[in-house]
């Protein structure tokens, strides 16, 4: 018997609501910078992309740390706390039930419950995006707004050239994580499930 449980507090809907709009202008901002010149805008001309990612980088500064201390004052910050006693173990289960085992149409070896909001995989890549990828990304970013601080050269290469091309790097990746995010959010009770929950706060346990 299912039963519904409240899992998602307002602030944390609010945040998730935010980002979600935030990267998808950086996302079309960033591929407009990347692959169009001054003189052949791709999506959005080049000027324009730049003053919009710029604006959209420094909300999403202020949203990412408005997101570490509502992980440092809530109960939420917990379910970033990896257990590396049997990680290995976890993974594993978690992974042959993504490529096999939810086809197959077994049971999840790590329900979402009151008490647990990640799987394993979910868990260990959260951490990964939020607490190194993300926040690699701001510095970067931030780098390549006021250049004047960055290295001349590094290793016999410019800097800045480097910093652009760790900034697009992680980029890339973010957006393939958000791709994965995504799908993965279809495995639910029903492919939608996952998306009412983060829009109304209460999640439908199995």
């Amino acid at each position: 018997m299912s039963k519904n449980f409240y899992h998602y507090p307002v602030w944390v809907r609010l945040w998730h609501f935010s980002n979600a709009v935030l990267c998808l202008f950086l996302i079309v901002t960033g591929f407009s910078m990347l692959y169009s010149d001054p003189d052949n805008a791709l999506v959005v001309k080049f000027q324009r992309a730049v003053a919009i990612h710029n604006v959209c980088g420094v909300l999403l500064t202020i949203s990412y740390t408005a997101f570490l201390f509502g992980n440092l004052f809530t109960p939420n910050g917990k379910n970033y706390l990896i257990r590396l006693k049997g990680l290995g173990d976890r993974l594993w289960k978690q992974g042959y039930y993504y490529a096999y085992g939810y086809f197959k149409g077994e049971e999840a070896p790590f329900p979402v419950t009151s008490d647990r909001k990640f799987n394993p995989l979910q868990q260990v890549s959260y951490v990964g995006v939020m607490y190194f990828a993300i926040p690699m990304l701001f510095v970067t970013g931030w780098a390549l707004m006021f250049p004047e601080f960055i290295l001349k050269k590094f290793l016999g290469l410019s800097g800045i050239f480097l910093t652009d091309q760790f900034h697009v790097i992680l980029g890339f990746l973010v957006v393939i994580f958000l791709f994965i995010h995504i799908y993965v959010s279809t495995m639910g009770k029903s492919p939608l499930s996952n998306f009412r929950s983060i829009i109304t706060g209460w999640q439908e346990s199995h």
